[in-house]
């Protein structure tokens, strides 16, 4: 372990250690710190990784891709889709809350925190782990994306049996750097209100992950965000 790798949970450490050392790495974070002094960044510095802190290497049985970090105040806390209890449901995740109840008969929760996803295993990672106050996809493009699509291939190398939900033609892009002989993958529109007609509600993707889950002896997700 050396002074510079990020605070994250330890089975991750070990498999990416070799990204933290890496060359973009090293800008990336120095962008970041560039980025700190002069605007607001979302999430929170201790919330960045919050998606690998919550799921170790281990424990992985679902993965879910978003692209960008929510941009608006105290909605961003390092799991994709998800807000901090307290905090409006974006419209995105309303829809999954439809299709949720639709599919699985769950009612719709009051809250937007999926920290109970992630607790079961299911990784709600973004492509992009940061950005800046009320600029969308202001950090695409300076290095998260080629360290994300390594956690996508290192969950695919070193797993077996997990569920990829690829919501969107950006998730859908990185089917390429998943195993399809080992893993399930299932795709659909993406949930936001300008697509999620066109075939996300419908898709039954809760209900076939538990199903692909039981038949592996995996044990199916609790998808009630709400205990």
């Amino acid at each position: 372990m050396t002074h510079n790798s990020p605070q994250i949970e330890e089975s991750w450490r070990e498999a990416l250690i070799e990204e933290f050392e890496a060359p973009y790495f090293i800008e990336l974070k120095d962008f970041l710190k560039k980025e700190k002094n002069l605007y607001r960044i979302f999430p929170p510095g201790p919330q960045i990784f919050s998606a690998f802190n919550l799921t170790p290497l281990p424990a992985v049985k679902v993965v879910i891709i978003g692209q960008d970090p929510y941009h608006g105040y105290g909605q961003a806390h390092g799991l994709c889709f998800s807000v901090p209890d307290g905090v409006q449901i974006p419209p995105s995740l309303v829809n999954i809350y439809k299709e949720l109840n639709d599919d699985l008969g769950i009612p719709v929760p009051k809250t937007g925190n999926l920290e109970k996803w992630a607790r079961q295993g299911v990784l709600l990672l973004n492509a992009t782990l940061t950005v800046r106050a009320g600029q969308a996809g202001s950090h695409q493009g300076k290095g998260w994306e080629v360290f994300t699509n390594t956690v996508i291939k290192t969950v695919s190398d070193l797993r077996a049996g997990v569920v990829f939900l690829l919501w969107g033609k950006y998730a859908q892009e990185k089917q390429s750097l998943v195993n399809s002989q080992k893993h399930f993958i299932l795709t659909a529109p993406h949930p936001s209100p300008f697509s999620a007609n066109r075939g996300f509600f419908g898709c039954k993707h809760f209900s076939k992950t538990n199903r692909f889950l039981e038949e592996n002896g995996l044990g199916a997700i609790d998808w009630n965000p709400v205990d």
